[in-house]
Order: structure tokens, then C-alpha cells, then sequence
């Protein structure tokens, strides 16, 4: 045991000079190479800002970026459960044409690149949703009253509502496809006995989905629906190409604005990292003590 731990500790330390190693090479050719100056003692006035008006600190770009990644992977994820609950179950459906048209929308969406897929929804889908409801005009007005503290709370700026509602819907879509096919194997995972069982004493097939199958299926499909949620945030980096202003819009922002490239995508690295790494650890957690 001893010989063991004194190895590892060996090879730990060799790694992480290795590693020192390629930063220094990296660091050195960016500052000597390139010629670029670092400005890392900029880059928190870009996190958090005093305001002289209201005499306190608020959130600045990088900040109310982040803010907004969270607030659309939160509500994504809840829609993408909820379709993709309906697709997993409609992918086990007995009528053969729920379940193809459910396996077709499934497959278009895993076999295309998002970036496609998120222009696809948008133009073809969210904007016409947006315009038929008025929800621009609606939340234009919410944006013009005093008393909108609640409304700013959960959604931000009232007057960016409409892009955010369209990346929203757009990052649900795409992901409640890989929801679908992790609630269809769960649901596949009960074994066949317990339906026939349900069935004999006379359940409907949506007595028998919602009392014996699904809540079974749930438990076994939360430790790759976590992983799923995960991805979820770092996917919603790809709707800054519709202009909603999460994380990765706003370090485009900052980027044109100040030149600081580097210094503003390892923040934003750092960001999504301390975020998603978070989550894991969390999720982790839970499902050990879920175990247990």
C-alpha cells in the first residue's frame, strides 16, 4: 500500500509539471511572441461595477451573462424534461404512429449539428411564437412600469424577454431529444412482467405508465438526466448566435470592445468550469445519498 501511494505520488507530481511546463511555453509565446500585454487587473470591473447613481455594487457584463446562462439552462431544462418525458413515453407507445413520428423528430435533432438546428427553430419556430402572442409588446410594457422588481428577478431585463424566451425554447427543443431517448431506455428498463402484472388487474395504459412504470423509470434515468443538464448549460452557449445575451454573447461583447481576448475567454472558461464542475460534485451527492 505504502509502495503504491509513494508511486502516484510520484507520477502526480510529474503531471503537474508537465502541465506547468505547457502553460509556461503557452504564456510565453502569447506575451513574447504575440507582444500581448495583460490586463488581468481589469477584468473584475467586468464582473462586478460600482454604481455611482445607486451608491452600490451591480452585476456588469460578464456577470449578468452568467446570470442569464443560468436563468435559460433553469427553464430549459424544465421544458426539455417535460417534452422529453412525452417523447420518451410516446417512443414506447403501442400505436405504431406516435411512435414513429416521435423516434423521426428524435433522430432528426441527434443527427444534425446544433448550430443547424438552433437556426431551424428559431427562424421557422420561436419568431413565430414570439410575433403571434406579442410578447415583445408585452413585455415592453412590463419594462416601462416601476413595480417590476419580481418580473426582473426571474427573467432580467424585461426589454431582452423576447430573445431570451427564443433561446429558450430553442435550447429545450434540441435538448428534449436527448431527454426522449434517456427516458425511453428507462422506461424500457422495467421489466416486462410488471406491466403484464398491471394489466391483469384491470390498469388502463395510463394507470399502468403513471402508477408502476414511470415512477421507476425516473429513478433509474436521474444519474444520466444530471450529465444531461450539464451539457444543457454548455450547450447554451450556441444560441449567442441568436443573439440572446447569455455568458458567451456578452465575452463577445467584451472582447470588441476592450481587445482583452484572453484574459476574457479564460474567465469565461473559468465560469462555466466552477459552474458545471458544481453541479457534478452536487449531483454526485445526491445520488449517493439516493443510494444510501
Amino acid at each position: 500500500m505504502h509502495k503504491t501511494r509513494k508511486r502516484l505520488h510520484w507520477l502526480d507530481w510529474l503531471i503537474l509539471a508537465v502541465l506547468a511546463g505547457f502553460v509556461f511555453v503557452i504564456w510565453y509565446r502569447i506575451s513574447g511572441t504575440l507582444n500581448y500585454k495583460w490586463q488581468w487587473e481589469r477584468i473584475p470591473n467586468y464582473i462586478l461595477r460600482w454604481d455611482e447613481e445607486d451608491g452600490r455594487w451591480v452585476a456588469n457584463l460578464l456577470l449578468q451573462g452568467l446570470i442569464t446562462t443560468i436563468r435559460i439552462s433553469i427553464y430549459a431544462s424544465i421544458l426539455a424534461l417535460i417534452l422529453g418525458t412525452i417523447l420518451g413515453i410516446a417512443r414506447c407507445a403501442e400505436n405504431l404512429a406516435i411512435r414513429m413520428l416521435a423516434r423521426t423528430y428524435l433522430e432528426f435533432l441527434r443527427n444534425i449539428p446544433p448550430v443547424v438546428v438552433v437556426f431551424i427553430f428559431f427562424f421557422f419556430l420561436s419568431e413565430q411564437f414570439i410575433t403571434a402572442l406579442n410578447i415583445e409588446g408585452w413585455a415592453r410594457g412590463i419594462a416601462r412600469q416601476e413595480n417590476n422588481g419580481v418580473w426582473e428577478f426571474f427573467f432580467g431585463d424585461m426589454r431582452l424577454f423576447p430573445s431570451m424566451i427564443s433561446g429558450t425554447i430553442v435550447l429545450a427543443l434540441f435538448e428534449s431529444a436527448f431527454v426522449g431517448e434517456i427516458v425511453r431506455a428507462g422506461i424500457q428498463s422495467i421489466p416486462r412482467g410488471q406491466r403484464e402484472a398491471a394489466r391483469s388487474i384491470g390498469m388502463t395504459w395510463l394507470d399502468e405508465m403513471r402508477f408502476i412504470i414511470l415512477p421507476q423509470a425516473m429513478r433509474k434515468v436521474l444519474p444520466p438526466l444530471s450529465n444531461q443538464f450539464i451539457s444543457l448549460i454548455k450547450d447554451s452557449s450556441i444560441i449567442s448566435l441568436i443573439s440572446v445575451q447569455e455568458l458567451t454573447y456578452k465575452t463577445v461583447e467584451l472582447v470588441a470592445s476592450t481587445r482583452m481576448i484572453f484574459e476574457a475567454w479564460l474567465t469565461t472558461a473559468a465560469f462555466y468550469f466552477i459552474l458545471c464542475f458544481g453541479l457534478s460534485l452536487l449531483f454526485r451527492r445526491l445520488e449517493r445519498e439516493g443510494r444510501a
